[in-house]
């Protein structure tokens, strides 16, 4: 997967979701609000605040969804 955003976010709705296909190695960081990302065959699902980062790690689909109110990764 290769996505390249030079300038400006992705903006998510409450509980908007983005779907992200084979993005092993990708970083997702939360501009705004809090992000939720469950990755495809991995135990555990990341919550990210506002400033934080994750590398996804899985092939596969990973799921970004905006927590409660609006967000920006």
């Amino acid at each position: 997967m290769r996505i390249e955003l030079n300038s400006g976010a992705v903006r998510l709705h409450p509980n908007q979701t983005l779907r992200l296909v084979d993005g092993a190695g990708a970083t997702v960081c939360a501009l705004e609000g809090e992000v939720w990302i469950t990755e495809e065959n991995q135990a555990r699902d990341i919550v990210l605040k506002s400033g934080a980062c994750y590398r996804l790690r899985k092939r596969g689909l990973a799921i970004v969804n905006a927590l409660g109110g609006p967000g920006a990764v």
